[in-house]
Order: C-alpha cells, then structure tokens, then sequence
C-alpha cells in the first residue's frame, strides 16, 4: 500500500512486476466505491471515465509503467489465447507476450485471474478463468501459448489470484455435470447440500498436469465476495473490476 492507500496484492513466486489489485485505493464513488471510501475500479462501462483513468494511471505506475503501456481484453468466456505485441484491446481471455515494457491486463469480479511467467526466457502470460474458461483448460492452454514463444513449462511461475470461493458458488447440476463429463470431476464439491466449484483447485489441477511444478504454482487463496474486493454476485451485476496485472521491464534505453 501506499500513500495513496492503493492495496495491492502479489505473489511470492514471481519476480517480474505484477500485481492483483482490490477495490482500494482509487477515486471512483457510488457503486464502485470501497467499504473505506473511494474505490479502485478498472472497467469504464459505467463508472465516470475520468476517475477510471486515474485508477489506472495509480495502478501503472505503481509498477513502473503507464497506462498508454496496457495490452488487455474484451473478454468473453472463452478459451482463445493470443499474443500481445503492443498496447490495446484484442478479444479473447488470455495474452501471452514476450515484449519488454509491456503490461498485460485481465479483468475480474469473481472469475479467476492468472497470472504466468517464464522468467528465464522473457514470456508473460495472463489468463481470465471463470467456470467456461476452467473448463476450456485456458490456463493450460496460456502455457502450451508460451511455450509456442519459447517457454518451458518447468520453468513457469503462476500466481492465480482472487476468485470466487467454491465456498460461495453454487452452480447447477447441468454446469457440475459438465466438469464431470470433462474429466474434473474434483472441482465439483457439496456445500450444504447444493453443487459448488472450485475454480481454483481446477485451473492449479490442469496446471500441474501440464507439466508445472507444485511449488511454482501460488493461489492467494482469497475470495472475491470479501469486502476487500468487486464481486458481480454479491453486488447482483452492479459493481467494479479488479486487474491482474504482469509485465517485463522496458529494456535498458528503452524507457518506460
């Protein structure tokens, strides 16, 4: 945290920048305000442009860049991976990038953020994971992505961020049937008598299958219904987004 009362969090298995932001720290009021005061949200749809911007000029440069320096997503539930080569918007759910100076963006309120990074190579990866994206393998398909660039699995550190608990999400017996069906069956858990995921335990599952080491693999382990952060099912649709963000430094001379 810093002066401005920005809270950030990161993982302790990568090196390069990156982070997960929560709801404080920011300027945005009303619906996308924190349970302190203002709020950090990331997404402009509703929210006053102006005070997004801030946001994420705050949340940028928290990490050394700017944000004329983002490449992130129109995301839509899929399992499309792309590169990034420079700052915009692409549609998909992940990016994979091996340009210095550049950071890589995805957007959450209760899907799970992943972050990747072979930092050996140079190749970034983040990836957006709610329950279609999970059980499309876009986490594995993020790293067999980055190892088209020149990663290696083995060497691949990943920090997934905050998510909705399977605690907190109930589904219906046709979406546990899917996981099921899939081979995932384990991410199907029994809360109170009703179906739940756990979205994380799958997507860390597939990452491990994929060739991953356990102990580069970090899972924060936080909820997205706490007040810390935006939830679209605790707010019913009316809320913020949060960013995972990771980037490689802009080589020496290059300036940031």
């Amino acid at each position: 945290m810093n002066t401005t009362g920005l809270m950030l969090l990161r993982s302790p298995v990568l090196s390069v920048p990156h982070a997960f932001t929560t709801r404080r720290g920011g300027v945005s009021a009303g619906a996308f305000a924190s349970y302190e005061g203002a709020g950090l949200n990331l997404d402009d749809r509703e929210d006053n442009p102006a005070d997004v911007a801030e946001n994420r000029r705050r949340v940028t440069e928290a990490l050394g860049f700017k944000a004329a320096q983002v490449a992130r997503l129109n995301q839509i539930h899929g399992v499309d991976v792309l590169e990034a080569h420079s700052a915009g918007v692409q549609t998909a759910d992940a990016l994979v990038s091996c340009t210095p100076g550049l950071l890589l963006a995805i957007g959450t309120a209760d899907c799970y953020p992943i972050l990747l990074a072979d930092e050996d190579a140079g190749i970034i990866g983040a990836a957006h994971a709610g329950w279609k994206g999970t059980l499309g393998q876009i986490s594995v398909r993020t790293v067999e992505a980055m190892t088209r660039l020149g990663a290696t699995p083995g060497n691949i550190k990943v920090a997934v961020g905050p998510g909705i608990c399977g605690a907190r999400y109930g589904v219906s017996a046709e979406v546990a049937g899917q996981f099921r069906a899939a081979g995932m069956a384990d991410a199907v858990i029994t809360v109170d008598g009703s179906q739940h995921l756990d979205l994380a335990g799958a997507n860390r599952a597939g990452l491990l299958a994929a060739g991953l080491l356990p102990e580069h693999i970090w899972v924060s382990g936080r909820c997205s219904t706490e007040d810390d952060f935006y939830s679209y099912r605790r707010d019913s649709g009316r809320t913020g987004r949060m960013w995972a963000v990771i980037g490689l430094p802009a080589a020496t001379g290059q300036g940031a």
